[in-house]
């Protein structure tokens, strides 16, 4: 059962491995978004995510018999890394499942803490099945990573936190993968005050609980496609459904594109390194145009990005944004061409991050030949200054949908 002592005695437990993430009021957003935007900084945890938070208090309920057979989980990354350092905390073996797409972070910083990793499947669910039959082949204690009330009992303490340091919250965005943080803190604030509002936010490709609230069942996903890898979850807790019903007043989905510019936005203007499953409360905050003057606080789950993910989402983001494009021009093949082009880019403030001289695009060469730019600008308005100069000047400009 979720009750009010059960979260007070999990807030207890908690603090002893948890650093206090006090919220952090946002400039950037509340201005841009109409309303008070107060960031909850999960992402500088120790293990760079909440989930510490439910992995320890449900071990701290198991028997010594339960924690000496040793434990298994299965987990996109987050989970395993909670589980491998409240293991190495109680003195206890940890085996971890892991999809095979995991982050490569993710899974070197679970060995860290001493636990075994076990490649299996592409995505979480399958990572699931392979635990479940390693527990019951060696005879280990299973901790879910969503779908068990001391879990979510421990993810909630995060919603008591934010009630500590804003009593007067009005709504509260929560990450949604399998559900459990959105059970616990929905829950908790339900029992301390029923009138603040919790939304879930899933990935658009991974939207399995938002469905499964639809069909008012629990329903399984035949496919999912996300980059917020923490989230790619198909199918939503049983035993916790019961409590999202009757406690979550709604569910946000958000794309992968508006994951991209959210991750832009929290380096540029927090200077903050945010997972894709972490960023789905930020991308959530454009989507409650109805909602003015209110104070909102968006759950950042966790910071577990590894550098190769990361590089790609900011050159996306960049692309998104109309920072970096890249356009095909066509000029007489002959010396100079490619200066006067330089030049008039040049005059307008546009940075050439990159050229690619076709001199085959036509038979005859005498004619034109294609030069594709990629250049760096300050934005849309600078890119169509940029654009404009180039079909003035007689060049036939295209945007070129490409990649860095």
């Amino acid at each position: 059962m979720l009750g009010k002592k059960e979260f007070e005695e999990a807030a207890k437990l908690v603090s002893q491995v948890t650093l206090e993430t006090k919220l952090i009021y946002s400039e950037h957003f509340s201005e841009k978004v109409g309303n008070n935007v107060y960031f909850k900084p999960e992402n500088m945890q120790y293990t760079g995510a909440y989930k510490v938070r439910g992995a320890y208090y449900k071990i701290s309920t198991l028997s010594d018999e339960e924690r000496g057979r040793g434990l298994i989980t299965a987990s996109a990354g987050n989970h395993a890394q909670g589980v491998a350092y409240a293991a190495k905390r109680y003195g206890v073996n940890a085996t971890i499942v892991m999809p095979t797409t995991t982050p490569l972070i993710k899974v070197n910083r679970t060995k860290a803490y001493g636990a075994e990793v076990v490649l299996y499947g592409d995505v979480y669910d399958e990572a699931c099945e392979k635990a479940y039959e390693l527990a019951e082949e060696k005879g280990l204690t299973f901790i879910h990573p969503f779908d068990d009330e001391a879990v979510a009992t421990g993810q909630g303490t995060i919603g008591m936190e934010i009630l500590k340091d804003l009593p007067l919250v009005d709504m509260i965005l929560v990450p949604i993968g399998g559900g459990g943080l959105a059970c616990g803190v929905s829950t908790l604030a339900k029992i301390f005050n029923p009138r603040i509002k919790v939304i879930g936010v899933e990935p658009a490709g991974a939207n399995c609980m938002q469905i499964s609230l639809q069909n008012g069942k629990v329903t399984t996903l035949s496919e999912i496609n996300t980059i917020a890898d923490g989230t790619a979850v198909k199918t939503p807790g049983e035993k916790i459904f019961p409590y999202i019903q009757k406690n979550l007043d709604g569910v946000i989905t958000v794309t992968d594109d508006e994951l991209v510019v959210a991750f832009l936005d929290m380096v540029e203007s927090h200077k903050m390194v945010v997972e894709n499953s972490g960023l789905l409360t930020v991308a959530a905050l454009s989507h409650l145009d109805d909602i003015k003057e209110k104070n909102i606080v968006a759950i950042l789950s966790g910071g577990n990005m590894d550098v190769i993910t990361m590089s790609s989402v900011v050159q996306q983001g960049l692309i998104f944004r109309d920072r970096i494009f890249t356009v095909s021009v066509l000029l007489p093949d002959k010396p100079g061409e490619l200066a006067a082009v330089s030049g008039l880019i040049a005059k307008h403030s546009g940075n050439v991050i990159k050229l690619e001289h076709n001199q085959f695009v036509t038979t005859n060469r005498s004619v034109e030949v294609e030069l594709r730019i990629t250049l760096e600008a300050f934005g849309t308005a600078h890119k169509s200054q940029i654009m404009d100069a180039l079909a003035d000047g007689g060049y036939k400009p295209k945007i070129v949908r490409t990649s860095l």
